[in-house]
């Protein structure tokens, strides 16, 4: 297990790249992170692979910096709206220009409103599916309905059957 290189700070354990108060030089593991974000530290790695992180290596060991975990929120963030890793690895790069972060707002809204229009319409489609299942188990459970009630009535019309009496063996 990696070595625990991290200045505790006060307070709530963070979850989820929850805002914290950090203090200068905190460090974490990738252990830590992966607890913190709930991820595994094979996605972590995976991650880094990708080029979305670029810890500080000491070795074999990660060490992570506040920019690595403030990346690491954003890739969470990003991939729970459904962007792709390569979308966000575009977001991030752009954060070093030295424009104050506008192109990097600008794409991002951009991605962002594009990622909102393939929702709305996912929901179309998915109200429509909606629909249409409701409206064929409607016109099944009548089906059904209509199949009992038929049944029903041609038991009622077939003349009883008469048992012959059984004979008892004495």
């Amino acid at each position: 297990m990696e070595q625990q290189l991290h200045t505790e700070a006060a307070g709530a354990p963070r979850r989820n790249g929850a805002a914290q108060c950090e203090a200068p030089g905190t460090t974490y593991s990738i252990t830590e992170l992966a607890d913190e974000f709930g991820l595994t530290t094979r996605a972590i790695r995976f991650y880094e692979d990708k080029g979305l992180l670029k810890p500080e290596r000491k070795g074999q060991t990660r060490i992570y910096h506040s920019r690595d975990r403030a990346r690491l929120t954003l890739i969470v963030r990003g991939k729970n709206v459904g962007l792709a890793l390569s979308e966000i690895k575009e977001i991030l790069s752009l954060y070093d220009l030295s424009d104050g972060c506008e192109t990097q707002n600008r794409v991002a809204v951009d991605k962002f409103r594009r990622r909102i229009s393939q929702l709305h319409e996912q929901r179309r489609e998915i109200d429509l599916q909606i629909k249409t299942l409701e409206e064929s188990c409607a016109r099944l459970e009548a089906q059904i309905e209509r199949q009992v009630k038929e049944a029903g009535a041609a038991i009622a019309a077939k003349p009883a059957k008469t048992k012959k009496p059984e004979k008892a063996i004495v």
